[in-house]
């Protein structure tokens, strides 16, 4: 079996619970599901150049993590128990001034590892050295949409510089040609780019059709900034501009109003809802999941960077999320579990603009299996409840991602070379940092 690995081939996964039932997964030489259904796997047992033992697992779609600084991972456990501020100003922005490509090469590399080894096999990426990024994402197999973080200050000379930088990484991402890897743009904030800045990017976005990768609304300071700067809450500065599109991720929007809400939903805006680091900088409101859903806004999980989680886990997401809505608006009834899994499958795979998310015949194969014979998936009373409530990434024994196996029975090859290489280039910055250098 150690040849299936990274590659697109034939592959059968027999007898696996997906649903509500067992059924066989037929996954085509083109990365996409070529066949699925109960008792299907006779049909291609002699075609299939590998056979996976599904029996005792359960099949779901690969999860979509819509909001990562992924190369963050080289900063987790830095910093914590800080006020917001306080962590930015004197920690994670003065040490990230001596991050180099290398770094971020790396640390995505460790982001991926743990985003295969915890179900995730898409993601959306807002950072910097991002071409350095790209190959790391190339590299390890998974999706990404990959964003420049363009952060100008209100100053033209900046504002040259973060254009020419979205410009080129748009450029490489193209050059590569891997249908993997999409390239968006990442306005960061309204706080920190500026009207002229945030014009030009929705102009460039549509332009060259791609994504676009926000923060909107995470902190009531931010909301009542805009409002006193500007006289309009940030979601109407970014419509102004033209960023609210369908093509469009927000990630935490914790202090939308209902009005923003509707806004969203009816620019077709896709939000990202990141609890946990939301819970952990205290930014006091949780994100008014009733009210998107209400105005129609497609809705998915992110995890944010690990400076402020601190990991990658989905799984842990979509807990944290569901109790998170229930104890703030006060309602068991909010967010129940299987909207939570919709939330991290098709949810982000829409946010994304991927065809993935279900399993259904014609749709790439990113499918992740789960051990059905472990502690939280005992009983099997409730698949999704299961899944959201009791396991976490730890639950999952394969990842594929475009018909190819990422991880099988938690093997993933190269991972202690990625984990060595991570640990130093992580030691070595903070050393550049405490030095000056």
């Amino acid at each position: 079996m150690d040849d299936v690995y990274g590659r697109q081939t034939t592959i059968l996964i027999e007898d696996v619970w997906a649903g509500s039932g067992e059924v066989d997964i037929f996954i085509a030489s083109d990365g996409s599901i070529g066949d699925t259904g109960p008792g299907i796997g006779k049909r291609y047992r002699s075609s299939a150049e590998f056979t996976i033992d599904g029996s005792r697992k359960v099949a779901l779609p690969g999860l979509v993590n819509t909001h990562t600084h992924a190369a963050m991972t080289l900063l987790r456990g830095f910093a914590d128990d800080m006020p917001l501020q306080d962590w930015l100003t004197e920690k994670i922005w003065p040490l990230e001034a001596h991050l180099t490509g290398e770094d971020v090469y790396w640390g995505t590399k460790l982001g991926c590892l743990e985003m295969i080894r915890t179900g995730t096999t898409a993601f959306n990426d807002m950072y910097f050295y991002m071409e350095d990024a790209a190959r790391a994402v190339d590299e390890t197999g998974i999706r990404a949409n990959l964003a420049y973080g363009f952060i100008d200050l209100f100053s033209p000379e900046k504002r040259e510089a973060e254009i020419a930088a979205t410009e080129k990484l748009v450029k490489t991402i193209r050059s590569m040609n891997n249908p993997r890897i999409r390239p968006s743009v990442g306005p960061h904030a309204v706080y920190t780019v500026s009207q002229e800045g945030l014009c030009w990017l929705a102009g460039f976005a549509r332009e060259e059709d791609t994504g676009i990768h926000v923060h909107l609304s995470e902190t009531e300071k931010e909301v009542n900034d805009a409002v006193s700067q500007w006289n309009r809450r940030p979601s109407a500065v970014l419509d102004e501009a033209g960023l609210l599109t369908g093509r469009t991720v927000a990630a935490h929007c914790c202090w939308l109003d209902r009005d923003e809400c509707m806004l969203l939903g009816k620019r077709g805006v896709s939000v990202s809802h990141n609890p946990v680091s939301n819970m952990k900088l205290a930014t006091n409101r949780a994100m008014p999941y009733h009210w998107l859903k209400e105005a129609g806004a497609n809705l998915s999980f992110g995890t944010d960077g690990c400076a402020s989680n601190n990991n990658l886990d989905l799984f842990e997401e979509m807990k944290t999320g569901a109790i998170l809505q229930k104890f703030f608006w006060n309602s068991q009834t909010l967010l129940p579990a299987g909207e939570a899994l919709s939330m991290a499958t098709a949810g982000g795979a829409r946010a994304l603009g991927l065809d993935s998310g279900m399993l259904e015949k014609g749709r790439p194969a990113d499918i992740i299996l789960l051990d059905r014979d472990i502690v939280c998936n005992t009983p099997f009373h409730n698949l999704d409840s299961n899944i959201v409530y009791s396991c976490s990434g730890s639950a999952v024994d394969t990842t594929i991602c475009d018909g190819r196996v990422l991880m099988k029975e938690r093997v993933i090859p190269g991972e202690e070379t990625i984990i060595r290489e991570a640990a130093r280039a992580a030691r070595q910055l903070v050393e550049r940092a405490e030095s000056g250098s």
